[in-house]
């Protein structure tokens, strides 16, 4: 199994960081290439012209290369709600048809579909969980609500490979395989997931994929990814960028203007997407995954949350029964409040967070056995 990876961070040696799913803390070579990046600011005629269109074409490789899909298919935007706000451009609903999300989605991928679906005048479906976290089945059962809610009716299903507040595990092949059957739009917000456990695109076949760069791919805010399939790639994009443009690579001839765009997904880019300090810090980050293999990340944070869910349970906390291993949530004991005992943790020098009313725990490679006995040490047991 891998190792403890904490010397390639700089955290604090008393802080027991269990909360990547909020951001990831600054990996060593991620620093470092920003801060070059930086420094060659210093004196901008040293930096080629070419780094307008090799650092991101960096990023994309890299990134096809985690998903396992073509370098074409990945653009480069600031947030999942950009991503979004593309797909919706694209996207045309008809009378009758539906959109299918989870309940207590991430509001990212919840605003635009919502959005859609009003100026469509269509409905939205909310696949609630079927019970409290630590109910008997409740994670399979949920998946097969999901499973339920697809019909022929179906226009869009935009959900997450996990979900984010308490770590249910989805299976996205079986919803991919049934929006395809009712001829829906399948999207995925991969935030959560992608970097922490495997995703295959070619398996899953989504037709667009979202992620934000500054947690699970050890990147910064502001730079993330949007991968597209057929149905999106020859759409249209959210900015008319010039370097969207055919033949934007010839700096000569920006001014002869023409209609059509550079081949594959970059159309879909945020302008300025050549940022010079956040596209090294993303490669590096994504460097590191892929050098770790996200089979060996979720495996060696699989061991962590199976320490921790003994601990807790035994504590009287609920925990689910189809959780990730990077992240997964507690239930409270009755008599007990979340975020009274999220500030008792913190004292405790132990980081976590609470969403939708559940402790969300999320351990990296950076974390140790003594990461997760100080959380279950610090947990108040049930009254």
């Amino acid at each position: 199994m891998l190792p403890s990876q904490r010397h390639l961070f700089s955290l604090p040696p008393d802080r027991h960081y269990l909360n990547a799913a909020a951001t990831s803390p600054l990996l060593a070579s991620a620093e470092a290439a920003a801060a070059e990046g930086l420094r060659q600011q210093r004196d901008p005629s040293a930096i080629p012209p070419d780094d307008f269109f090799e650092q991101p074409d960096r990023v994309r490789g890299l990134f096809a290369r985690l998903v396992r899909t073509q370098a074409e298919r990945v653009a480069l935007v600031p947030a999942v709600s950009y991503a979004n706000a593309v797909l919706a451009k694209n996207l045309t609903l008809e009378a009758g048809q539906e959109v299918v999300m989870l309940g207590a989605q991430f509001p990212s991928h919840v605003y635009p579909w919502r959005e859609l679906a009003d100026r469509a005048g269509v409905r939205t479906v909310s696949v609630e969980a079927p019970g409290p976290l630590g109910m008997e089945g409740r994670g399979a059962r949920w998946n097969e609500r999901l499973l339920e809610a697809i019909t022929p009716r179906t226009g869009l299903v935009a959900v997450p490979q996990i979900h984010w507040s308490d770590g249910t595990v989805f299976d996205l092949e079986a919803v991919g395989a049934r929006a395809r059957e009712v001829g829906a739009a399948f999207v995925v917000d991969g935030t959560q997931s992608v970097g922490a456990m495997p995703f295959d695109w070619a398996r899953v076949r989504p037709d667009a994929l979202a992620c934000a760069g500054y947690k699970w791919l050890l990147g910064p805010h502001s730079m993330g990814v949007l991968v597209v399939g057929d149905r999106f790639r020859d759409g249209r994009p959210l900015e008319e960028t010039w370097v969207a443009r055919e033949g934007s690579r010839e700096f000569s001839g920006l001014t002869s203007y023409v209609s059509t765009y550079e081949p594959g997904a970059s159309r879909f880019d945020v302008g300025e997407r050549s940022n010079g300090v956040l596209l090294p810090w993303l490669a590096a980050g994504l460097e590191q995954v892929l050098a770790w293999t996200p089979e060996a990340i979720q495996a060696r944070c699989r061991a962590l949350a199976e320490r921790i869910g003994e601990g807790a349970r035994a504590k009287g906390y609920g925990v689910g029964d189809r959780q990730a291993g990077h992240l997964f949530g507690l239930r409270a004991p009755d008599g007990l409040a979340p975020e009274d005992i999220r500030q008792r943790l913190a004292a405790a020098g132990v980081i976590v967070s609470v969403r939708a009313g559940v402790l969300r725990v999320s351990p990296h490679v950076y974390n140790t056995e003594a990461d997760a006995d100080a959380l279950v040490a610090a947990l108040p047991p049930a009254p």
